[in-house]
């Protein structure tokens, strides 16, 4: 079996990057929202700034985090401590069951960030984008980055799992991430199919309403199923009337790097009251 490092290790840059350049030029071509038609100097700028916050995390996890996160692979290795070094399962099996508990993670860390206010003063960069494309995939709060990142060091710990796992989940989560964010969107049938098993493009534009019913509900970034199973599962087939954003944040500042950095430390302007078209429920 090829050494899972090193497959990882190959694929990890040139993926994303070749998928964010695809998924550019198909929300040029056939965009879902309106928002950048005849505007590309806005686009390039509101691009610009997300993809800035993607490289600080970036930084700020190879400096910080990679480290501790290895160190906790190690420590496992050393004590046989995790789940998965009692056991003698093969190594594509222990990948498979490392990329379900690290989406499972994903799930109620992205849910609890929507329902503990301290967590939720961070995220609420990410979710002010009321123009969301793909570059909205980079768009978090450093505070944000630092405190799931090290949430994953007694993670990776408990379920004793090797740094190239991780990697591996990043590898085939972050895409999705980048899909479901994207300005596009699926003929009905491809869009349907692809939900019953992922995050869908859809269901995070329902996800990133200014409707606050909706804004708290489609929180995987991954499987699809986790939403299912936990009951936040919302669908509506007039998407295309989705307000993103959130109300609270709608001012010029609020959509500048400085002024973003400074949205978990500023009061909200007004609360946010939902939007008032609730739109139609659907059934999968």
């Amino acid at each position: 079996m090829p050494d899972p490092d090193a497959f990882v290790d190959s694929y990890s840059n040139l993926v994303p990057a070749l998928i964010l350049i695809s998924l550019i030029v198909w929300e040029t071509v056939g965009p879902c929202f309106r928002y950048f038609v005849r505007r590309p100097g806005k686009r390039v700028r509101h691009g610009a700034i997300n993809i800035g916050f993607g490289i600080i995390n970036a930084i700020v996890i190879a400096i910080i985090f990679v480290t501790a996160w290895e160190a906790a692979a190690k420590w496992s290795l050393k004590t046989n401590f995790g789940i998965l070094r009692w056991t003698a399962l093969p190594p594509w099996i222990e990948g498979i069951f490392a990329v379900l508990v690290f989406d499972f993670f994903t799930y109620w860390w992205h849910r609890f960030n929507h329902t503990i206010p301290f967590l939720w003063r961070f995220h609420r960069v990410h979710h002010s984008d009321a123009e969301m494309d793909v570059t909205t995939a980079n768009r978090f709060h450093a505070g944000e980055i630092v405190m799931s990142s090290l949430l994953r060091v007694p993670l990776l710990f408990l379920l004793g799992a090797d740094l190239w796992m991780l990697a591996l989940y990043e590898l085939l989560m972050f895409p999705v991430v980048q899909f479901h964010h994207a300005n596009i969107r699926l003929p009905d049938p491809l869009e349907k199919g692809f939900r019953a098993i992922f995050a869908s493009p859809v269901m995070h534009k329902i996800h990133h309403s200014d409707y606050v019913k909706e804004t708290n509900s489609n929180y995987t970034s991954f499987f699809s199923f986790w939403d299912r199973i936990f009951g936040t599962y919302r669908m509506r087939e007039d998407f295309e009337l989705i307000q993103l954003g959130l109300k609270e944040f709608r001012e010029p500042e609020d959509a500048q790097f400085f002024g973003m950095l400074k949205i978990p430390f500023r009061k909200a302007k007004r609360a946010s009251s939902g939007n008032d078209c609730k739109g139609t429920e659907i059934e999968l």
